[in-house]
C-alpha cells in the first residue's frame, strides 16, 4: 500500500461521514507540468488535454502551467477560455457548427478530421488555420488505444490525403498535420521514435503537397500503469531535433493529473458471500470507472478511521483479501478484485491514487442518482487551508 501525502490524509480526515471525494493537488499539476517541460527538446511546445480532467481548479493550474490547452468540445473550449488560455487547440470527429464558429471566434488552431469538415467551415464563411488530422497506414507505438493504423473515425486516411489537400476552401490555410496515435504508451524510447518519424513524415508530405510546415502536433499519449508507480520517462523525447521553422506540439493529459489525484471513499459494509469478501463503498464506478472499463484492479491504501460512536459492534476483517465493489444495484461495480488487506473497519477510509486523469470525468454520474463525491482542491503549498466542494 503507498503512503499518503501528509496534506491528502489531512484533508480527508475533515470530510463528513460517510466520507467520499476526489482530491486534487494543484501543487503537484504544476510540478508535473515543469517535469515535462525540463524535458522539451528546442521548438517543442505542450498543451494539456483538458478530457482528462476538467475541473476548473485543474484547468487553471495547467493553463498557468502549460503552453495552452487543448480542448474536444464547445464545453471544453469555454472552460478554456475561462481559464485564460494563452493558446488554445480543438480537435474531435463530430464538431458542431457552433462549435465551430466558437473556436474561430476564440482563436483556436482547429484540427480538421475531414474534407467535409472543411466544406462545412467553409460554408458558414468561417477563415481560419487548420492542421488536418491524419489516420497514417500505422506506427510502432502500443498503448491501451490505436487512433491510427486501423480502422477509427478520427483525422483523414493517409490514402485519401492528396485528395483533401488538393481541395481545400478557400479562407481556410492549412499549416500542420495533426497525428495523435495512441493512447498511455509506457515506452518513452518508443515515443521518442515516433516523434521523430511524425516530424521526418511531415516534412516529407508538406513537400509532396505544396503545404507551408508550421506545425506538426504530435498528440498525447504520455502514459502510466495503474498498478504499479511506473510511467513514461518523457526525457527520452529531450534528443529531438525540430526542424527549423516547425512547432512540435504535444498534448498530454493523463501523465500531467493522474498522479495530482487521489479517490476516496468510505467502508459502508464488509460481508462474505460465497468465500469473498467484499468491501461496500460509499462510491464507486459511477465516480470512478476506469478500472471497470479498463479491466484491472486498482490498487489502494486504507486510511484507517479509529472514531466509532454507534451502539453495535463494528464488522473489521484481518489479514484477508477483499474485493473493494460501490454502491451500485450491479455486479459490474467494482473497483478492486483481490486486494489483501491487513486490517479493514467500516468506517475507514480506502483511498485509490492515480485517479486524477480519466476518472470523475468519464463516470456514468447519473446512474442511480447516488451524491455526488466532494472536491478538495489542495493548493500549491502555501499554507491556505484546502477549499471543498460538492460535485
Amino acid at each position: 500500500m503507498a503512503e499518503l501525502p501528509a496534506t491528502v490524509t489531512a484533508a480527508l480526515r475533515r470530510l463528513p461521514a460517510p466520507a467520499c471525494a476526489y482530491v486534487y493537488d494543484t501543487g503537484s499539476l504544476v510540478t508535473r507540468a515543469a517535469r515535462l517541460r525540463a524535458a522539451l527538446p528546442a521548438g517543442a511546445s505542450f498543451l494539456y488535454a483538458v478530457k482528462a480532467n476538467g475541473h476548473p481548479a485543474v484547468v487553471t493550474a495547467l493553463a498557468g502551467a502549460a503552453d495552452g490547452l487543448e480542448v474536444a468540445s464547445g464545453g471544453e473550449l469555454a472552460l478554456a477560455v475561462s481559464a485564460g488560455a494563452r493558446r488554445i487547440v480543438i480537435g474531435g470527429p463530430g464538431k458542431t457548427d457552433a462549435e465551430l464558429t466558437a473556436a474561430v471566434r476564440a482563436g483556436a488552431l482547429i484540427n480538421v478530421e475531414s474534407a467535409f469538415e472543411m466544406r462545412r467551415m467553409a460554408g458558414l464563411g468561417l477563415s481560419a488555420d487548420i492542421c488536418v488530422r491524419v489516420n497514417r497506414a500505422g506506427t510502432a507505438l502500443h498503448g491501451s488505444h490505436a487512433m491510427t493504423g486501423v480502422p477509427t473515425p478520427f483525422g483523414v486516411d493517409e490514402a485519401q490525403l492528396g485528395a483533401v489537400l488538393a481541395a481545400v476552401p478557400d479562407g481556410l490555410r492549412v499549416i500542420g498535420f495533426h497525428l495523435h496515435a495512441v493512447s498511455n504508451n509506457l515506452d518513452g524510447r518508443a515515443h521518442a521514435a515516433f516523434l521523430r518519424d511524425a516530424l521526418d513524415w511531415s516534412v516529407r508530405t508538406a513537400a509532396e503537397h505544396g503545404v507551408t510546415l508550421r506545425v506538426v502536433n504530435a498528440g498525447g499519449g504520455f502514459g502510466v500503469d495503474y498498478q504499479s508507480t511506473a510511467s513514461m520517462d518523457v526525457t527520452e523525447i529531450s534528443g529531438i531535433a525540430v526542424p527549423p521553422g516547425v512547432q512540435l506540439l504535444l498534448e498530454p493529459g493523463r501523465w500531467l493529473t493522474a498522479d495530482a489525484g487521489w479517490y476516496a471513499a468510505e467502508v459502508l459494509d464488509l460481508k462474505t458471500t460465497h468465500g469473498r469478501t467484499f468491501a461496500v463503498l460509499r462510491g464507486g464506478t459511477h465516480h470512478f470507472r476506469l478500472p471497470a472499463a479498463w479491466g484491472y484492479s486498482h490498487p489502494f491504501t486504507v486510511l484507517p478511521v479509529d472514531a466509532w460512536h454507534r451502539p453495535y459492534p463494528r464488522p473489521a476483517v484481518t489479514d484477508t483479501t477483499i474485493d473493494a465493489v460501490g454502491e451500485l444495484c450491479t455486479p459490474r461495480d467494482v473497483l478492486t478484485r483481490g486486494q489483501h488487506v491487513d486490517r479493514l473497519r467500516v468506517g475507514d477510509l480506502l483511498v485509490f491514487a492515480r485517479t486524477g486523469a480519466y476518472g470523475w470525468d468519464i463516470s456514468h454520474h447519473e446512474f442511480l442518482r447516488h451524491d455526488p463525491p466532494a472536491f478538495v482542491i489542495l493548493p500549491p503549498a502555501t499554507g491556505r487551508p484546502p477549499s471543498s466542494g460538492d460535485g
